[in-house]
C-alpha cells in the first residue's frame, strides 16, 4: 500500500479558481472533489473539479510541505508548474482509474 502524499491542484472548469491540496489518497479524494461531497468547501462553492497537476512524494510530510510551498506561492507559478505536466490543462483525473461515473 502507497504511505506517501500527493500534492494536486483542481481548476475551476472556466480556469479562473486554482484549488490546491493534498491527500494519501488521490483517487478518493477526486471523487469527493467531483461529488461535492463537503457542498461547503472551496473547492465546491467554486466548482473546482478538474485535476490539472499532481504530484507524488515518499511521505506525506514531504507533500504537505510543497503543498505550502505551492499555496504561498503566485498564480504564474503555479500555471507554469501545471503547464510542465499539462500544457492543455485536461483533467488527468481521467487517467487515475478505470472507472468514472459518465457525467465526469
Amino acid at each position: 500500500m502507497y504511505k506517501g502524499g500527493t500534492v494536486y491542484i483542481l481548476s475551476s472548469v472556466s480556469k479562473r479558481v486554482l484549488y490546491t491540496g493534498v491527500t494519501s489518497d488521490l483517487e478518493r479524494r477526486m471523487i469527493e472533489h467531483k461529488s461535492k461531497a463537503f457542498p461547503g468547501s472551496f473547492s465546491a462553492q467554486n466548482n473546482c473539479c478538474q485535476l490539472v497537476y499532481y504530484k507524488h512524494f515518499g511521505s506525506i510530510e514531504e507533500a504537505i510541505a510543497e503543498e505550502k510551498r505551492i499555496k504561498g506561492g503566485k498564480r504564474k507559478q503555479k500555471e507554469s508548474l501545471i503547464a510542465g505536466i499539462n500544457p492543455n490543462w485536461s483533467d488527468l483525473s481521467l487517467t487515475l482509474t478505470d472507472w468514472w461515473p459518465e457525467q465526469w
